[in-house]
């Protein structure tokens, strides 16, 4: 097997035509080196196509006008990467009309199903678009179906992987193939009977670790907006400083408490293999980033995580008995069942409580099914804030004139649900 390094490139660094442009000088950096390139859709398009699956179960009326503003979209970037765009436009053009054929049947109301195979689109759609971008600019490249790599069950929206035969596809096809640079997108994969399916929302960090992990890469580089990881967003706060190097473990619990720069599932399959995972910069390649590897952890700074429009979630016996084992063995399933991932939870004698991000329709379905049995109360669009390795400082800062509904203490970590 060949030494390859995994490329990463998210929506926001192929959002446009310069974009793209500085994506094809990224790549020209590394002139020598056996690539491949996992791309996420452009920009705002998977917002956008979310926007159009949503017409086409309540306002079918408005389907086309957004297709169509879609279609346009890419278009134009396409012209303006290339004096002579017409064969990429030809395969757009072959896109867009597979996506209204989709869009021409009457919905499934299975909206997870029908969220796949409309919502990967935008997948399909920028590697098409980028790789015969960079064909003509120098950079041969092979396209690669990722429905065709990544086996799934049907979990739709959340598919999980099939180990054993996505290993096997993905090796396959590299091996035979005499190519120094592939192409294929981020965010989704496809079933056993070539249903497309989804890896969950931001999934193109956990596609490029699932290559990654496949081939033995040397290292998976994600390219990002920012000069590596923060410990805090820089939107929020301007003084978040970098950081240079830390261990797969304390990643992985950055990423368990909602730090947006990795993908929860992204580093378990990197770990498992020891390949480093670079955090780079598209704006200042040359530039060393951050490297998630195998180290130490000296002297840390607090890392902060704020999560927004959260529901916090109490749940009460309603013949006021205790919270057992018994009861929270059924809360879990019940979450489970409905999908609700739990940013936070505390229990008392008496009641039971987590802070969820979950999508309102799961969350309904979820307080409809506890009802029965216990009391339920919650509080919306409340704000999780997450620091690790705290110290007094940083939570006097934090917590100034804010409303603390509840609060939570481990030996490195401290939660506040806020009133926004």
């Amino acid at each position: 097997m060949r030494t390859i390094k995994v490329f990463k490139f998210g929506g926001a660094s192929v959002k446009d035509a310069p974009a793209i442009e500085n994506l094809h000088s990224i790549l020209r950096l590394y002139p020598d080196d056996s690539l491949v390139v996992v791309i996420s859709a452009m920009g705002k398009t998977t917002n956008f196509l979310e926007k159009v699956l949503k017409a086409y179960y309540h306002e079918p009326d408005k389907v086309e006008s957004l297709v169509t503003e879609l279609q346009r979209q890419h278009e134009q970037v396409a012209i303006a990467l290339l004096p002579d765009p017409g064969a990429i436009l030809d395969r757009l053009h072959k896109l867009f009309g597979q996506l209204r054929e989709e869009l021409a049947v009457e919905h499934s109301n299975n909206y997870d199903y029908d969220y796949d195979r409309i919502v990967s689109f935008g997948e399909m759609l920028s590697t098409t678009l980028i790789s015969g971008y960079l064909n003509v600019a120098g950079i041969e490249n092979t396209w690669l179906d990722a429905r065709r790599l990544i086996r799934t069950d049907d979990t739709y929206r959340e598919g999980h992987v099939d180990w054993d035969v996505t290993i096997k596809q993905i090796q396959d096809v590299v091996d035979n193939n005499p190519a120094r640079v592939f192409l294929t997108q981020g965010f989704i994969g496809g079933t056993a009977e070539n249903l497309t399916t989804t890896l969950g929302r931001e999934g193109s960090d956990y596609s490029a670790a699932i290559v990654a992990y496949a081939l033995e890469a040397e290292s998976l580089t994600i390219w990002k907006d920012v000069p590596g990881l923060l410990n805090a967003d820089p939107k929020r706060f301007p003084d978040a400083i970098k950081l240079d190097e830390i261990p797969y473990e304390e990643a992985v619990e950055l990423s368990y408490y909602g730090a947006s720069i990795i993908h929860p599932k992204t580093l378990k399959p990197l770990q498992n293999k020891q390949i480093p995972l670079f955090v780079k910069s598209f704006f200042q390649p040359e530039e060393p980033g951050s490297v998630i590897t195998t180290c130490s952890l000296d002297n840390p700074i607090p890392s902060i995580i704020v999560k927004d429009h959260q529901t916090l979630l109490t749940v009460f016996p309603r013949d006021f008995s205790f919270i057992a084992v018994d009861n929270l063995s059924e809360l879990f399933a019940v979450f489970a069942k409905y999908r609700i991932r739990v940013n936070m939870m505390q229990n008392s004698a008496l009641s039971f409580s987590v802070c969820t991000d979950a999508e309102p329709a799961r969350l309904k379905q979820c307080v409809e099914s506890l009802q029965g049995k216990y009391k339920v109360k919650y509080n919306e669009d409340v704000e999780l804030v997450t620091v690790r390795h705290y110290n007094q400082e940083t939570i006097d800062k934090l917590m100034s004139g804010r409303k603390v509904i509840l609060r939570q203490t481990s030996r490195a970590t401290i939660q506040f649900v806020l009133l926004s």
